[in-house]
């Protein structure tokens, strides 16, 4: 497998992935009585659901990758 192939492999593998899994319509910011903003729970949201993405995307990569052997 060549390194175009393989790059080709990855990119198609995280688009697929990206489509197949439904992501968050909302993200909220929490700010408290005092003005304080909390982005904390917009960015663990959004991280996890990047994980999500990637870990399915890369394990479909792997798992073809290994089989093209």
């Amino acid at each position: 497998m060549t390194e175009q192939d393989l790059e080709k492999l990855v990119q198609n593998k995280l688009t697929e992935a990206c489509k197949s899994a439904e992501h968050p319509k909302k993200f909220f910011i929490t700010a408290n009585g005092r003005g304080v903003t909390d982005g904390g729970d917009l960015y663990n949201a959004l991280l996890q659901d990047v994980i999500q993405v990637v870990q399915k995307g890369m394990t479909d990569v792997l798992k073809e990758a290994l089989l093209k052997k």
